[in-house]
């Protein structure tokens, strides 16, 4: 099944602060397909590193924290660990699939700055 074939997902809720764009959830849904599994979630997380400071992390994860805060779409959940919520509260997660542009991004209004490439922001 392709992203075009699956149905948007909708966000039910958002402890987490965090959103995702149609494009974005969609792919998520797509790439969970793939899996085949169903204890997944989306982890986003912000890790000390890159040339600015801090870097996101995405990634599938069936881990539950202490602490964790899950935003629910119709589908998948959005996870994110306690101490990364401050620095992503309010930030929204893209998908772009272009010859200009490919892979997901973090629009991020906590984010002061960022380096160069792009890789990481403080």
């Amino acid at each position: 099944m392709t992203a075009s074939q699956l149905a948007e997902p909708k966000q039910t809720d958002n402890p987490a602060g965090i959103g995702l764009t149609a494009d974005a959830a969609l792919k998520v849904q797509a790439l969970l397909e793939q899996e085949g599994r169903d204890d997944l979630r989306l982890r986003v997380a912000v890790q000390p590193g890159g040339c600015s400071g801090l870097r996101y992390q995405l990634f599938f994860d069936e881990r539950a924290l202490d602490g964790d805060k899950v935003s629910s779409y119709d589908g998948f959940e959005v996870v994110v660990d306690r101490m990364s919520v401050p620095y992503l509260t309010g930030a929204t997660i893209d998908f772009a699939d272009r010859i200009d542009a490919q892979g997901f991004t973090i629009d991020n209004p906590n984010a002061q700055g960022s380096c160069a490439c792009g890789d990481s922001f403080h």
